[in-house]
């Protein structure tokens, strides 16, 4: 089983060093993990920049995948935060800069505010969420160097109280029906138990089913692990929720590319 969502110390919100996030997963018997720390340019929180030293990580990434050739798979990955406006271009730039295996395009603000800390201050919770969604379509239409969209509905995570899914489906539908034409994924994260979402996971059964009753296949499983003891946090669950909602293979990446693997 492949953890495909990972944190290091090259990530502002994490202090584990890359090589006991590797071991860990080593540990626990896994066939590859994805080092995929934050690149987030123009976050708009000061204390945090989400800006790694590229040639600092993309040199251990290359160390740890040589050390470790025997035992696992060390997939070279980059979470790159969404933005609008000149924020793509840093997006892009980013993406083709380096021979990465995995590209996971993620949101973490939206409208210029972190979802974390003020994005709810000044808006309705219904409107909120309208809003959110129609600028993850709207960036995602400039915007596509990216291999699967994570978490998409990560604003749950944040969000005061969480609202009917069917009062702004559409926008996720559009969303969906976009990534399947460009041959994009979607993926599990399994760091909806550790934010105690309850029934709410990331992304919810009507996502999975609906991406897939429109032919989309390509789904990555990942922990979103910060710490050694959250590497591999409940793959097996995510394993059979994606088998229940249909699908018949999970993806790791290796150069881009899907490696589609049966579930069974």
């Amino acid at each position: 089983m492949y953890d495909m969502h990972s944190h290091s110390n090259h990530s502002d919100d994490s202090s584990t060093p890359m090589l006991l996030m590797v071991q860990s997963a080593i540990d626990k018997g896994l066939q590859g993990i994805a080092v995929t720390d934050h690149y987030d340019p123009d976050y708009p929180t000061p204390e945090f920049d989400f800006l790694p030293d590229f040639n600092k990580y993309q040199k251990e990434m290359e160390s740890l995948e040589r050390k470790f050739s025997k035992d696992i798979q060390v997939i070279r990955g980059l979470e790159i935060g969404i933005q609008h406006g000149d924020t793509l271009k840093k997006c892009k730039d980013a993406a083709s800069s380096y021979p990465y295996d995995f590209l996971i395009g993620s949101f973490h603000c939206a409208l210029g505010k972190d979802l974390y800390v003020d994005y709810f201050d000044q808006l309705p919770l219904e409107e909120s969420y309208h809003q959110f969604y129609q600028y993850m379509a709207n960036c995602l239409i400039e915007y596509d160097d990216f291999d699967v969209l994570g978490h998409l509905n990560i604003i749950d995570r944040y969000a005061p109280e969480i609202p009917p899914e069917n009062l702004f489906f559409d926008e996720i539908q559009s969303i969906l029906r976009l990534l399947r034409e460009r041959g994009q994924g979607i993926e599990i994260n399994t760091s909806s138990f550790r934010y105690n979402l309850g029934e709410t996971t990331t992304p919810t059964r009507k996502i999975l089913e609906t991406y897939r009753s429109i032919g989309g296949e390509i789904l990555t499983i990942g922990s979103d692990a910060h710490s050694p003891r959250h590497v591999g946090y409940r793959l097996d669950w995510a394993k059979e929720f994606a088998k229940s909602c249909g699908f018949r293979y999970l993806a790791h990446y290796k150069n881009r590319k899907p490696i589609m693997e049966p579930i069974d």
